[in-house]
């Protein structure tokens, strides 16, 4: 007999033990598939995390809905208004002049946002891209300064805004918060991944710097410069401390300082800031519905790609 039938025969011996093997081996279950147990589980604990984070929002809504005649603390009160109205929003105009601390509040936010976006782009690009002596070293600086706390340098920044001549002005609101070190560190992170070949390319066709970022870079960081918007529109919004040290005329008081005086010492109407508070979350909501295509593009990007 020769060789070759009698190793084509365990061959197929092999092959058939192998398959059997298999055969009596469990079937494991894909990452996407799981028991009605855990399905369970898993949507249990969606729904805590959705009741945690939305659910005061809801209840906050609400509240701004309720009529006066209706109860607010009391263990009649619901999460849907018995007789809802819009008259509280009217009545927080009445009180204070709102549009006028909204219309502060836009300026300080789009100073904000265009200060990140052009200075934090720059940045980020130069510590991505160029190469110059020094560079980890401002590098370990912006970590260094991610370290302290917004409060430890405060009457720093107030000392230098108002050495400027900028105290009590919109600017000099904005000034500190038009450049933040985790937009430059994301604007850095999302230009690392963009491969150097690219770039050394576009140098040998002779492109400069500017042509690079603008034809190079930017259209391949669109998400991150979406983070960086919502984060910088979010943060200027919401600022509450640096805006009540910097500004004194109340003309120029943005709608997070001009919402306190709706709870006065006579009068204190929860339906009335609750108002208040929808109206301060509006422009947050606007914003993010129209970079969302973006942000959410930008959250994969700068990553390690296999």
């Amino acid at each position: 007999m020769s060789a070759v039938p009698v190793t084509k025969t365990r061959k197929a011996r092999r092959d058939a033990d192998s398959e059997q093997s298999k055969a009596r081996r469990p079937k494991s279950r894909g990452f996407n598939s799981s028991s009605p147990r855990e399905l369970v589980i898993r949507y249990l604990l969606l729904f805590i995390v959705l009741a945690i984070s939305v659910g005061p929002f809801l209840w906050q809504l609400s509240t701004a809905l309720k009529s006066p005649s209706e109860d607010i603390y009391g263990a009649a009160s619901g999460l849907i208004p018995q007789n809802p109205t819009a008259e509280n929003f009217g009545r927080v105009n009445d009180a204070i002049p709102v549009f006028k601390y909204i219309g502060n509040s836009v300026i300080v936010a789009a100073l904000v946002v265009l200060g990140n976006l052009v200075g934090c782009t720059m940045a980020g690009f130069a510590l991505a891209r160029l190469k110059f002596r020094g560079r980890n070293l401002v590098i370990a600086m912006i970590l260094a300064t991610m370290v302290l706390p917004g409060e430890a340098t405060i009457i720093a920044q107030y000392v230098t805004v108002k050495q400027v001549g900028l105290a009590d002005t919109l600017l000099g609101v904005a000034l500190p918060g038009m450049l933040g070190m985790i937009n430059v560190l994301l604007m850095w992170n999302a230009f690392r991944g963009i491969p150097e070949e690219i770039d050394q390319a576009a140098i040998v066709d002779g492109a400069n710097v500017w042509q690079r970022i603008r034809y190079i870079g930017l259209p391949a960081v669109k998400g991150t410069l979406a983070i960086v918007v919502i984060f910088a529109f979010i943060g200027a919004w919401d600022d509450f401390l640096w805006p009540l040290i910097a500004l004194t005329t109340p003309d120029n008081f943005t709608l997070t300082i001009g919402l306190q005086y709706l709870k006065g010492t006579f009068s204190n109407d929860p339906r009335l800031i609750a108002a208040g508070a929808m109206i301060a979350f509006i422009p947050i909501a606007i914003v993010f519905v129209l970079v969302q295509r973006w942000f959410f593009r930008g959250v994969g990007e700068g990553a390690v790609k296999g």
